[in-house]
């Protein structure tokens, strides 16, 4: 009559302990997977591990034995239950890695990708285009292939007065044309000159000269004066 009963208490230790194992499994992987996933894996490996204890423990020659004959039972229902549980280690741990290389390749990718959307576009003749103003109207070429010379305007040196013809602003009278808008505009697409159209008053310089006038700085310039 004592048999039946230490084989009832065999079978409940090795469910108890194959309950313990996916209860194990599935606080690891309820983390990194999510928690149906991890009640998934929890459940397979208490089954698998439940089984594997009963045959190996409970099993005939299992109950009964010797203490020398029940060391190995007890030995296997150790080793089985420490590899079920470092299996559920590695699978949690593998999962964790994925996620934390999804997440820094989508924390990579994001600045680039917003630089990208936060540049300008590019201009043929290299300038960044303004949001504000509007391009004044350009010419091909000088009317009557002669060129005004731009730099009587105060604020106009050699350079700048290319990067105007570049623009095709050859003439005094197309300056003076210039209304808010266009002002604006080449305010802020002359590189390295931004500002300075309306600091300098081109457009007040530029009607006094279209119209035959002078200014005091294009008398300087004239007498050799300014730099």
């Amino acid at each position: 009559m004592a048999a039946p009963a230490q084989w009832s208490l065999c079978q409940i230790a090795c469910w108890c302990l194959a309950g313990a194992v996916g209860l194990l499994a599935l606080w690891l992987a309820a983390a990194p997977l999510g928690l149906l996933a991890a009640v998934m894996i929890g459940l397979a490996l208490a089954v698998l591990v439940g089984i594997a204890l009963t045959r190996l423990a409970c099993g005939p020659g299992g109950v009964g034995q010797s203490r020398t004959e029940e060391a190995a039972p007890r030995e296997a229902l150790q080793e089985a239950g420490a590899a079920a549980a470092g299996q559920a280690r590695a699978v949690a741990a593998e999962a964790a890695e994925r996620s934390r290389e999804a997440v820094e390749a989508v924390t990579r990718a994001t600045p680039a990708e917003d630089a990208a959307a936060d540049t300008p576009p590019e201009r043929d003749d290299g300038a960044r285009d303004s949001d504000t103003g509007s391009q004044p109207a350009g010419l091909a070429a000088p009317r009557g292939g002669q060129a005004d010379d731009l730099k009587q305007i105060k604020g106009i040196g050699p350079k700048l007065e290319q990067t105007l013809n570049d623009h095709g602003i050859y003439h005094f009278d197309q300056i003076a044309a210039w209304g808010p808008a266009e002002v604006a505009w080449m305010d802020g697409n002359l590189k390295g000159f931004k500002g300075r159209v309306s600091r300098d008053d081109w457009v007040e310089q530029a009607r006094v000269l279209a119209e035959g006038g002078e200014t005091e700085f294009s008398r300087r310039a004239g007498a050799g004066d300014n730099d």
